[in-house]
């Protein structure tokens, strides 16, 4: 690194947070001094400074070290400034220039699936939604690859909630036959809408999902007379790099 950083007790401090956060449970001074490779008298009074702060709290008679609720407060404040538009579309317009296709980005709002941003087809037939528009969770590419990102009780109380009702002859209506398609997408990493959501038309979804956190999720869409078997792996694998690429930048 050729910037010359300002504060070492921060980045000891930072390590010392990074180590609490990787956790799965509490730590004592001991543990976390050991852990970081931090000298006790050392680790004690940066783990003093933190608690006065609010950046970690302290429990028990051996006092053992959470992160502080205060951290809840800048994710909320972090998520709420992130702009999800502004850091996928360079990516997705480069998608698109790649597959000439239609590549959506939508978030989920209200159990539908919501059009942020569209980077449209560069062909002449094209299969426009209108942004701020909305779509199934349960016949969409995007929505079937978030729900695939779902724990299983969130997933359950999706599915009590939602009546599965066809759009297409290709929709899936019951919830045994969803459940197999969601540990389908599950084990291959994205999903496919096959003429479910439109008649005529086939989507490839992805979702954008890190550190257990669903940001969304994007997918390339096409009439489905424009698409074959050696198009669509071009289109799975390019669309894998173009989400691996999102996410770093989150």
């Amino acid at each position: 690194m050729d910037k010359r950083l300002y504060g070492a007790v921060l980045l000891k401090a930072k390590e010392i947070l990074d180590f609490i956060s990787n956790s799965e449970t509490a730590l004592t001074l001991k543990e976390i001094s050991i852990g970081t490779n931090i000298t006790k008298p050392t680790t004690l009074k940066i783990l003093q400074t933190l608690e006065y702060c609010g950046f970690v709290r302290s429990s028990g008679i051996d006092r053992q070290y959470y992160l502080g609720t205060i951290f809840i407060k800048y994710g909320d404040k972090t998520l709420n400034s992130f702009n999800l538009t502004k850091i996928a579309m360079p990516f997705l317009n480069k998608l698109r220039d790649q597959t000439t296709e239609a590549i959506n980005l939508g978030i989920v709002e209200n159990n539908k699936i919501i059009l942020l941003d569209r980077a449209n087809s560069t062909n002449s037939i094209r299969f426009d939604l209108v942004r701020g528009g909305t779509m199934n969770m349960y016949s969409s590419a995007m929505g079937k690859a978030i729900l695939a990102n779902y724990s299983q009780t969130e997933l359950e109380h999706y599915l009590d909630q939602t009546a599965l009702k066809p759009l297409t002859p290709n929709t899936i209506t019951s919830q045994s036959d969803m459940l197999k398609e969601i540990k389908k997408i599950q084990e291959q990493g994205y999903s496919v809408d096959n003429i479910e959501n439109q008649d005529g038309v086939y989507c490839i979804g992805f979702p954008l999902v890190k550190n257990n956190h669903i940001f969304g999720a994007f997918s390339i869409s096409a009439p489905v007379y424009r698409t074959d078997p050696d198009k669509i792996k071009e289109w799975i694998n390019a669309g894998r790099v173009t989400q691996k690429a999102i996410l770093e930048q989150f």
